[in-house]
């Protein structure tokens, strides 16, 4: 059984960011354990990490994850060498990293939100929900959170929320990893489900490629039919998207259970 936080005095000053230098010259920020550090001294062991993915796509689900890195590992930041944002990464390097994060962290978890859902409550509601959906899974429980922007209001833990989180925090990086890779696999399953979009090469945002398939096909179930670009006029008289005239390939409502992750996520220790 999962252990029940104890509450605690939740005090997190700010860290000094570190830059390197890749081979592009660019300066990026490397996360860091900075933060964990500070909040493990003071008695929070079980600190999660939260990001998302998706949260801009114009179809598919929003996706969020959650990780607890182990306090006691000194070797952590070397064996975790290599996660940072997942925007910053390819693919391939993304999938290795996720693999990696999986056999060290102490737990992780990830929650998603379908479309219809994101319609009905908005984004911004609806990635809070799979934030809460991850943390519901992380066994042992997080004691406190570090969130890349967003917080979580509904959530009785002391939590910190920073802009570019992912660039500063380890575990928040990791966590968008976690989260970017399961979207990932969600949307190639999508592509199965709804062929023709080319849901796996563009995961649902607004490319060429996606928008040219709309003006073919017409939105499907799979999409977010409240975005600007596919939105039907409304009572207010709000203006229609530029897709919201074509019929809806596929209609009714997408459950999780259609966006299958096409492998589930590694186990710890594998």
């Amino acid at each position: 059984m999962c252990e029940t936080p104890v509450a605690r005095p939740f005090v997190v000053s700010t860290p000094r960011a570190r830059t390197a230098r890749p081979m592009s010259g660019n300066k990026v920020v490397l996360p860091s354990l900075d933060w964990e550090i500070r909040l493990w001294r003071q008695g929070y062991r079980r600190v999660a990490g939260l990001d998302e993915a998706g949260r801009g796509a114009w179809a598919g689900p929003v996706v969020a994850a959650a990780v607890i890195l182990p306090p006691d590992d000194g070797q952590l930041a070397r064996q975790l060498d290599g996660v940072c944002d997942s925007k910053l990464l390819s693919a391939a390097r993304r999938r290795e990293l996720l693999e990696v994060i999986s056999r060290h962290a102490l737990a992780l978890g990830v929650g998603a939100v379908a479309p219809a859902a994101i319609d009905a409550m908005g984004i911004v509601a609806a990635t809070r929900q799979a934030m809460a959906l991850a943390l519901r899974v992380l066994c042992p429980a997080p004691e406190c959170l570090l969130i890349d922007y967003l917080r979580l209001p509904d959530v009785p833990l002391p939590q910190e929320c920073m802009p570019r989180g992912d660039a500063l925090v380890l575990s928040i990086a990791a966590a968008s990893i976690v989260a970017k890779v399961s979207r990932d696999r969600m949307m190639a399953g999508l592509e199965r489900v709804f062929p023709g979009y080319g849901f796996a090469r563009h995961k649902g945002y607004g490319t060429e490629e996606h928008q040219a398939a709309l003006a073919c096909l017409g939105p499907s179930a799979a999409h977010r039919l409240s975005f600007a670009p596919l939105r039907r006029p409304g009572p207010a008289g709000e203006e229609p998207g530029l897709f919201a005239g074509h019929p809806t390939e596929g209609q009714g409502t997408l459950s999780l259970g259609d966006m299958s992750l096409g492998g589930s996520l590694p186990p710890r220790g594998a």
